[in-house]
């Protein structure tokens, strides 16, 4: 095969067939410094969003001119790749003392288990723009050049030359057409090694292909002026291979005589009749022969779109997406001026009106087509008149599978082909034109004239709305691996990292939305174990009767993990006792005005403020001193203030003596320490014992004061855990820690509450901290749930319930298909292997459906669940772990 490309400088082509291209990545990512990186759009995109999308997509097209044409390539990825992103990021010098392999490694090999050998793409978009000559010396030089490349390669000589100031006139267009560019979606100068990989990629179908990623990063290949000229490597190289359509597949043919079997023909096979192989007009596709191996390939063209289609199912090139197979697809695309096409028009209603009168003649009258021929073009008439800088666009659209088999790519073709018929679009796999339709799809190529029979005309809002140049992927770049992206038919993984986002600006937090067993638990273990392992903390409340954080934290962060049992009074979480200044004072007047019911301006609120005050002040402060500061206050006062002071003392020793707040009154109990050290990543206070308020009481205040004492005091009790958590998580900026805390609702049904989650949501990013907030309900998140960056929907059954997750994750609450999508389609009940299936919605913005992966290793798989009989009893037994509590050794500090 001989290779289209002749020089490369920079992302500009000198084809052997005389033109020069200028190749720009589409949607590409943040280059060195951080730029070019635009707004990823997931699977999932709000009305509002789509039309941004269409509008910038319709513009780009409206400013091309010429020819260009776009490719749309999948490029293999390798395990190895999502490793490297894995482990982005991490020191090694992070890893704990006393030495061993870092707590990651086991996670990254896990995943690198699971991916092995799986197919895995992801979608890249290119645009290749020609550059038409100014001068007619240019066009000579051009011709000569196209000309000498013919008969180099024989003589043995190298390609022609490329002078300076020609090199310097088409960098001169190029910058012309990246101004007309500018405005509609992000875009960068390809690089050598990337267009280099775009001809590999194209020859390796169906086999190991050169990875992209190394070509994102690689300065080979490229051309470099030197006196005066152009010097380009040689690309002769990458032709070492050979194209046979409709090739020879032992699978498929009995070749086991083949050198019997008469006389080779020059293209190496005997004639098809003599072996025992099929009609070479059934063998429609294209055998590459590579020193990789062989390859098979198979071209279909569109050549019939539907008249008319809904916007909603427009999305043709989308819609590839979710075949379990990558599918590459070439746009050869001609832009028509609307006078231009105004006139083609005209022309075409002429002809009809002349069809018409001789159909006339006719017994059988004018046949229906006609009419509709003619409603068709007085439309396009209308539209290209409404604006003078509409387009028609004249496409040719190749679209190609491939396998390691003749079997498997034959196969995809037909699903392919089918999948198309069905919404109305007509692929053709035509023989004899296997060859010609894969060379659209290197890049430098000129189209074929045998392939213009294949053009559809579209207006260029139709042919935008067609997705040719939208992409989707969810997730962060990197971090932890967390499952496979639902919405992609190949296996494609979906990474998350929220203890990076506050060094890109955005908030660490995510709130998690579903139904009872929806998988929200497993998630926020997931995350938090990942935050642990990667250099971490995590400060979690466990208020579960099972202590199933606890159970999980033990074998999973084993010797690196401090439970607190917040209900047996081992230790003290006297705010005044634990923080010294204004944050002892504020979280202690919090507490008392949640667990008492008053108002802070009332007299009783203004009383307890000067009691709180005045303990503080003292040598020893507590929250026993602030009760008998009360009882000297209500000896010495008179009047109104003396009887607040009375009846505040005798409610807070009431509350005093009750067992379950011995641990924020008694002052003989050890002070809590939550700080993590460099031997504690994992922090669980369990609360059980702890009662709350049912929740209906937290919506009516008469219910609620008539509570029993022990669920006023769990409420309040639970407040100061969590005052106390977050005052650790933000101790140490520089380290990253995660607040887990499940069924919210607890704390947001409080003024106090919801003041606290409102501190964490706001100043977490600022002190590296996230809060992890699960609930049945989006609106128990609190009120400032939309600053959450990231946030995750799982199967809410209740019809309003998922309307107000769908508003949640960024989506339209009235659209009926994605309400039955998170009423009914995200992991039914019932059905294994569905579990843990979600919407998730990162900080670019991106929603898709994602199914969570719990990592093949014991110490997190064995204790992660919760589903009665479901625990994999496989892990030998952790010391502590399924104990009685009075057996259980003491774990808190």
């Amino acid at each position: 095969m001989r290779v289209p490309v002749r020089h490369i400088a920079g992302h500009l082509v000198w084809s052997t067939q005389g033109s020069v291209w200028a190749l720009y990545r589409l949607r590409p990512g943040p280059d060195a410094q951080g730029r070019l990186e635009e707004t990823v759009q997931g699977t999932y995109v709000p009305a509002a969003v789509r039309d941004e999308q269409l509008a910038k997509i319709t513009h780009l097209v409206r400013s091309l001119s010429g020819a260009p044409r776009l490719f749309g390539l999948c490029a293999q990825v390798d395990p190895g790749e999502i490793a490297l992103q894995m482990i982005e990021g991490i020191e090694p010098a992070d890893q704990p003392p006393g030495g061993g392999r870092h707590p990651w490694v086991e996670n990254v090999e896990a995943a690198l288990d699971l991916l092995d050998e799986q197919e895995m793409h992801r979608r890249t978009l290119w645009l290749a723009v020609p550059l038409q000559t100014e001068t007619a010396g240019m066009q000579v030089s051009a011709s000569l050049g196209a000309a000498w490349a013919e008969i180099a390669p024989a003589l043995g000589l190298r390609p022609a030359p490329v002078a300076r100031r020609e090199v310097t006139a088409y960098r001169e267009q190029a910058t012309r057409v990246e101004a007309a560019l500018a405005g509609g979606i992000a875009f960068r100068p390809a690089r050598p090694a990337e267009i280099v990989w775009m001809i590999q990629h194209a020859l390796h179908r169906g086999l190991a292909e050169p990875l992209l990623a190394e070509a994102e990063s690689s300065d080979l290949y490229g051309g470099h002026l030197r006196d005066g000229v152009l010097c380009s490597p040689s690309y002769a190289d990458l032709g070492q291979v050979r194209l046979q359509e409709g090739g020879i597949d032992a699978e498929l043919d009995d070749v086991e005589d083949l050198k019997r079997a008469g006389g080779l023909t020059r293209s190496g096979r005997t004639a098809w009749w003599r072996l025992k192989a099929g009609s070479p007009l059934g063998r429609r596709w294209l055998q590459v022969e590579t020193d990789a191996g062989v390859g098979y390939q198979a071209q279909l063209a569109l050549a019939e779109c539907p008249p008319a289609v809904g916007q909603d199912a427009a999305d043709l090139f989308a819609q590839l997406e979710l075949l379990d197979f990558p599918v590459d697809y070439t746009v050869d695309l001609t832009l028509v001026p609307a006078e231009k096409a105004r006139d083609q028009v005209r022309r075409k209603k002429n002809e009809l009106v002349d069809q018409a009168d001789q159909y006339d003649a006719r017994p059988t009258g004018m046949p229906a087509s006609l009419t509709e021929a003619a409603r068709d073009l007085g439309e396009l008439d209308a539209r290209l008149s409404r604006t003078s800088v509409e387009v028609e666009v004249q496409s040719v659209t190749v679209l190609t599978v491939w396998g390691p088999t003749a079997a498997i790519c034959d196969a995809r073709a037909r699903a392919l082909s089918s999948l198309l018929g069905g919404a109305d679009y007509r692929a053709v796999r035509p023989a004899g034109l296997q060859e010609a339709l894969f060379t659209l799809g290197l890049p430098g190529t000129v189209r074929p004239g045998v392939v213009r029979e294949f053009t559809q005309h579209q207006i260029s809002e139709d042919w935008a709305l067609s997705g040719a140049f939208t992409t989707a992927e969810v997730g962060d770049p990197n971090g932890m691996f967390l499952g496979i992206d639902l919405d992609s038919g190949t296996t494609r993984p979906v990474m998350i990292n929220v203890a990076d986002a506050p060094k890109v600006d955005a908030s660490a937090s995510m709130g998690i939305v579903g139904d009872l067993g929806a998988g929200k638990s497993v998630l926020q273990k997931l995350i938090a174990e990942a935050v642990w392992a990667r250099g971490g903390c995590a400060i979690c409340i466990d208020r579960t009767p099972v202590r199933e954080w606890a159970a999980f934290a033990r074998t999973a962060a084993k010797g690196r993990v401090q439970i607190v049992d917040a209900a047996r009074a081992e230790v003290s979480i006297d705010p005044l006792r634990m923080f010294t200044g204004p944050e002892g004072r504020h979280y202690a007047l919090s507490y008392l005005t949640l667990q008492l019911g008053i108002g802070p301006m009332s007299t009783s609120g203004e009383v307890l403020h000067h009691a709180v005050e005045q303990a503080a002040a003292g040598p020893e402060p507590s929250m026993h001193r602030v009760l008998e500061v009360l009882q000297e206050m209500a000896a010495r006062e008179a009047g109104k203030r003396q009887d607040a002071a009375a009846t505040l003392a005798g409610l807070l020793r009431v509350v005093a003596t009750n067992p379950l707040a011995a641990m924020v009154f008694d002052p003989s109990l050890p002070p809590v320490r939550l700080d993590a050290s460099a031997s504690t990543d994992m922090i669980v206070i369990t609360t059980t014992g702890l009662k709350l308020p049912p929740k209906a009481a937290f919506d009516n205040p008469e219910i609620l004061h008539q509570q029993p004492l022990e669920a006023l005091i769990g409420r309040a009790v639970l407040y100061l855990i969590a005052a106390i958590a977050r005052q650790a998580a933000f101790e140490d900026p520089g380290r990253f820690t995660a607040m887990v805390l499940d069924e919210l609702y607890w704390l947001t049904s409080s003024a106090e509450g919801t003041a606290l989650v409102h501190e964490i949501l706001h100043d977490g990013r600022k002190h590296g901290a996230g809060l992890l907030g699960a609930s049945h309900d989006a609106a128990e998140l609190g009120p400032d749930r939309g600053l959450m960056a990231y946030r995750a929907l799982a199967r809410t059954a209740d019809r309003e319930r998922a309307r107000r997750g769908l508003e949640f994750v960024g989506l339209d609450p009235g659209d009926p298909e994605l309400l039955r999508l998170v009423t009914t389609g995200l992991s039914p009940v019932g059905q294994r292997g569905r579990e843990g299936e979600f919407l998730l919605t990162c900080p670019r913005q991106n929603t898709g459906r994602v199914k969570v992966s719990i990592p093949r290793i014991e110490r997190i798989a064995t204790s992660i669940t919760t589903t009665p009989g479901r625990r994999t009893p496989t892990a030998p037994a952790v010391p502590g772990a399924g104990q009685d509590d009075d057996a259980r050794p003491k774990e808190n500090v």
